[in-house]
């Protein structure tokens, strides 16, 4: 055999098991591994760089997951049938991997790193999701890069009231909880999900049974990585320090820093007088010494003096940067309507942090169509959040969509979607928009608070008004001391050890995202963090609905109307009619957008009319109700005669739907020929359903039966009796 290939089981415990083998793919990478549960099987590879760039002083590390088509049997769609750039999706999994690995790696080591996981071969009721972050993990284990791992990433879903670990997808749909997990053997790294409502003690609960998993998936790789002689890694050399100039820079910069940030008033004043200070301290050296020693100062400066002052000052004295308590929310104003031509819209301002955010209504046309290598289909509701440089006031370009605009825009739409209406409850496709106009701490929490307030003002009918929080935490393992923080700043996220966002209703949990970025945070420490999160998602929630209590009762005046009916399946094929005919007619027609959707499973068709009057949609009401009506015998109908014949006339009586008037039945009177009825093609005419034959479904019309009877009936001028006449034309109607 060409290749020594080893492989480790991971088992699930329910008759599932998970595979990790090395040594037969991808073998000039630092560290490959496949990555197995089911048929489906996931492909990590790690590359490190042999050294760092010069004046590197972070953490360069690149992670890319991408879903090949092949792996499901499918081609990719567009012109080229390739598979192009990342989806919002490969990006979303990509970032679950990033934000888990990232803190692990050593804080001296500045080499590039690039991980790649493909999904290879896909089995149509696994997620791949649940195991690209043990299959990246695993590549690390394998390699000699240096790791303070390993990780892994699980899912946990709450179906049926019971928990799960990397359930299906068809079990997925029925969760209440549905959230990734990543961690080591010992911490919790990061957590993002969504939920129905849940509190606080049951998603502890499922981080909890997450984590159990997790150290066995972790106990593997250690396994692997001692069998296979990794658990030595490479040495390297990445920085150099210089003690003596740390120590000048804490002992002249750090009193000034202090006194700076207790005392500043907004976020620009702070980073304005950080950088003159940081600026002061290096006008003693010469343009020669600062050359060379200017990254030394600027990374001392960042770790050693604001760093450390910030947090000491929240510990010690129980102060943040501006001036609040540790669970106070910033000053929150909002305001609905401001855009008066939108279908609806908000501001949300929290202190510095500030969202404009949109609604827009529109027909099943509008809704998302989802083309990927495992899930297609269409979404109803979308929210897209949007970060312009000028929110931060930087001086520069906004250039493509940036991977933390997905993110972002991913957890905000995670935490309003159990609240949209959808179906038959909205027929509204629904698009929601976040321009952040301002940041300063947690845009995402905002987008939720201004998306609800958007909708609201819509007139869609909002389930529950949705608000959410960012959370941070300043900790001292020295000291043991701790402080957590509600509605933290930008600065707070940057320098402290957690970021984690809550966001839901009065009821419960929807969405969550948590990145810890120290090692040993206790339950008891997270359960006082949610704790503290819910108390502040109600502050936050009460301004809310301060500003507007309930969704519209109307639609604001620039929304199309949208009328929604149901029809039997068996009608669908007459209202589109031959090649769309009947349905382009009425859009034409009616200047309407009609849709149509089948429900198999219920044998019926949800029709969607999108209109801009209301006289519009009536028209084109009108004319599907016609198509659909059932002949009722004994109704009375205004019908169109669409020809003769010499037995009588066909009127069409509802679109579609022509009966035989007969000529006995045209009046009381006998008629010879239809020449003599006086009637012509094109004629409009009242007649009645007297008649339907059960098993050909003709229909039978009379004219004579809506007039009133002669007092004398008038004698055949021939002489026989009307029954033998009209057996006579019945004849010639088998006849024809």
């Amino acid at each position: 055999m060409l290749y020594n290939e080893t492989v480790k089981v991971i088992p699930l415990g329910d008759d599932r098991e998970i595979t990790i083998s090395t040594g037969k793919l991808a073998k000039q990478a630092d560290g490959a591994v496949v990555v197995k549960q089911g048929d489906t099987m996931l492909l990590a590879t790690v590359v490190a760089a042999k050294d760092a760039k010069p004046e590197t002083d972070f953490m360069p590390l690149s992670v890319e997951y991408k879903e090949k088509y092949a792996a499901a049997g499918r081609f990719p769609g567009g012109f080229l049938k390739r598979e192009g750039r990342p989806s919002d999706s490969e990006i979303l999994v990509a970032r679950l991997i990033d934000r888990a690995l990232r803190p692990l790696f050593p804080s001296d080591f500045h080499a590039e790193v690039f991980v790649t996981v493909n999904l290879i071969s896909a089995d149509r009721e696994i997620q791949p999701d649940a195991l690209a972050g043990l299959a990246a993990s695993a590549a690390l284990a394998v390699s000699d890069i240096p790791f303070g791992g390993p990780i892994s990433e699980v899912r946990v879903a709450r179906i049926d009231g019971k928990l799960v670990i990397n359930p299906t997808f068809s079990e997925n749909t029925r969760a209440d909880i549905d959230i990734m997990v990543g961690a080591t053997i010992d911490n919790i790294l990061m957590v993002e999900g969504e939920m129905n409502e849940v509190s606080e003690a049951d998603m502890l609960e499922a981080i909890k049974f997450a984590h159990e998993e997790i150290k066995k998936q972790c106990a593997v790789q250690i396994e692997l990585m001692k069998e296979l002689g990794k658990d030595v890694k490479r040495t390297y050399c990445h920085e150099t320090n210089d003690e003596e100039l740390r120590q000048l820079v804490i002992k002249e910069t750090y009193d000034k820093v202090y006194a700076v940030a207790t005392s500043a008033s907004s976020k620009h004043e702070r980073s304005d007088k950080f950088d003159e200070i940081e600026a002061e301290f290096c006008t003693r050296f010469t343009e020669e010494e600062l050359a060379e020693k200017l990254p030394l100062i600027k990374r001392y400066f960042h770790d050693d003096v604001l760093k450390k002052a910030m947090r000491r000052m929240i510990l010690d004295e129980g102060k943040r940067l501006d001036g609040r308590r540790t669970d106070e929310i910033r000053p929150i104003w909002c305001e609905v309507g401001y855009l008066p031509a939108a279908h609806g819209s908000a501001i949300f301002t929290r202190g510095e942090t500030q969202s404009l955010s949109t609604v827009t209504l529109g027909t099943k046309l509008d809704e998302k169509q989802i083309d990927q290598v495992l899930q297609q289909g269409t979404e109803q509701f979308v929210l897209h959040y949007n970060f312009p440089p000028f929110s931060t006031g930087e001086a520069k370009a906004a250039r493509s969509l940036s991977r933390r605009e997905i993110g972002h825009g991913n957890l905000a739409w995670r935490a309003l979607k159990p609240m949209v209406p959808v179906g038959e409850e909205n027929p509204y496709a629904v698009r929601v928009v976040s321009d952040i106009l301002e940041s300063n701490g947690s845009s995402s929490m905002a987008t939720v608070c201004a998306g609800t307030l958007a909708l609201m003002d819509s007139g869609l009918k909002l389930k529950k008004p949705v608000s959410g929080i960012a959370m941070g935490l300043i900790s001292d393992s020295e000291s043991d001391k701790y402080a957590i923080l509600s509605d933290i700043l930008g600065d707070e996220d940057h320098l402290g050890d957690m970021d984690f966002k809550v966001a839901g209703t009065r009821d419960g949990i929807t969405a969550t995202q948590m990145d810890i970025k120290v090692d040993g945070l206790s339950y008891d420490v997270l359960a006082k963090a949610l704790e503290q999160a819910r108390v502040g998602r109600m502050h936050i929630l009460d301004k809310i609905v301060e500003t507007i209590p309930e969704p519209r009762a109307d639609f604001r005046p620039f929304v199309p109307r949208l009328v929604q009916i149901t029809i039997p399946s068996d009608f669908i094929g007459a209202v589109i009619g031959p090649g769309g005919k009947v349905i382009q007619d009425i859009q034409k027609t009616t200047g309407t957008t009609i849709t149509i959707t089948e429900d198999e499973q219920n044998n019926k068709g949800l029709v969607d009319i999108f209109g801009e009057s209301k006289d519009a949609i009536d028209a084109a009401l009108a004319r599907i109700k016609a198509i659909v009506a059932v002949p009722e015998v004994g109704e009375v109908y205004n019908g169109k005669i669409r020809s003769i014949v010499a037995f009588g006339a066909f009127v069409e009586i509802l679109p579609g739907k022509d009966a035989l008037l007969h000529i006995s039945e045209i009046d009381h009177k006998r008629f010879e020929t239809m020449e003599e009825t006086g009637l012509k093609e094109g004629d409009m005419i009242e007649v009645k359903l007297i008649g339907m034959d059960p098993k050909t479904g003709k229909l039978k019309l009379s004219r004579k039966a809506l007039l009133p009877k002669p007092e004398h009936a008038e004698k055949s001028e021939r002489g026989e009796r009307p029954e033998k006449r009209e057996n006579r034309h019945e004849k010639h109607e088998r006849k024809h």
